[in-house]
């Protein structure tokens, strides 16, 4: 497919070999844009195989970014897309976030507004912390936010320090829920249970859920808005290609479905009869974990992206396909 006119000049696209950053990153070169600079940390194999079969036209390790933008190395350049973060949201080193989360992208946001460049940027649902405050992505709402790690509590800063500056009049930032996919496969302990189960199903025949320690849900019955890589990169595109549509906004389906739900969807998508064990939960978990998020799509819609989601089992179908190849977007 042919690059638009009106798309062209230099992406800056940092998280490049990350999980969402390759997926998008396999999505511009789907439509032909190949003027991409990849920013991030090449610290593991799989890694690597995200950026395999791609095209773009340089890397940069991530340390060395920002030194290089201060040196004002780059021209031509007319979007950073800032995908690149700390994403773990078991770590309790406050510093790791404020550098990596808060501060890079402070910095990245300040030389994109003053150039006048198009600055797209992953926030997070886990911002909302256990939802007390609903999970409304309106401006008004975003102060009273109360993230309950520091992974979230990082994003929810940023988005703070944009609606300081009256920077969501330019920015575009995503409050991503729960995303899985292809490309995920580095993430360790942060992959989708579908990315940890599927092989593990085909050996065991069962897959295990945590307990619920809240009387109103089931063991199992804990609910997740569960979006797929490849809608989650479409919203990013739309705001790609519509330059003048800013804002903070829910990456999610708006349906949350229960954690039993995607479990069956993955014996199904393995042809296999449901069989679901529920452990205990790990004490240092119960207070931080969430157990319903939806987000609210409706700021979404508004902007004018109407494409509808895949659903959950059908996301978990075509997932299946690539687990089952150990295939790559």
């Amino acid at each position: 497919m042919s690059q638009d006119r009106s798309m062209q000049g230099q992406v800056i696209l940092t998280g490049g070999a990350g999980f969402i950053g390759s997926c998008f990153l396999w999505k511009l070169n789907d439509v032909g844009i190949t003027d991409i600079i990849v920013v991030d940390a090449l610290d593991s194999l799989l890694k690597e195989k995200n950026l395999a079969g791609k095209r773009f036209t340089d890397f940069i390790d991530k340390d060395d970014f920002l030194s290089q933008l201060s040196r004002k190395r780059f021209s031509g350049v007319r979007y950073i897309v800032h995908m690149g973060a700390c994403s773990s949201t078991i770590l309790d080193d406050p510093e790791i976030y404020r550098r990596d989360n808060l501060e890079y992208s402070k910095s990245l946001g300040v030389w994109a507004y003053e150039r006048k460049i198009r600055y797209l940027y992953a926030s997070s649902a886990a911002t909302y912390g256990d939802g007390a405050q609903g999970f409304d992505d309106s401006d008004q709402v975003t102060p009273r936010l109360a993230p309950l790690n520091l992974y979230g509590r990082s994003k929810q800063d940023f988005d703070l320090w944009v609606l300081s500056q009256g920077l969501q009049r330019v920015f575009a930032g995503f409050k991503f829920f729960n995303v899985f996919g292809p490309n995920e496969y580095h993430k360790g302990p942060m992959r989708s249970i579908i990315c940890k189960n599927y092989h593990s199903i085909e050996q065991e025949g069962k897959i295990r859920l945590f307990k619920s320690y809240k009387p109103e849900y089931e063991d199992g019955g804990q609910k997740r808005d569960f979006i797929y890589v490849k809608d989650a990169v479409d919203v990013m595109y739309y705001f790609f290609t519509h330059p003048a549509v800013s804002g903070i906004f829910n990456v999610g389906t708006g349906c949350a479905r229960t954690w039993n739900d995607l479990a069956r969807a993955i014996f199904r998508a393995q042809g296999k009869p449901a069989v679901i064990e529920y452990i205990g939960m790990p004490p240092e978990l119960r207070s931080r974990y969430q157990y319903f998020t939806q987000a609210t799509v409706e700021k979404l819609r508004h902007a004018g992206y109407q494409r509808p989601f895949t659903s959950l089992e059908d996301a978990v179908l075509d997932y299946a396909r690539y687990l089952k190849a150990d295939a790559h977007l």
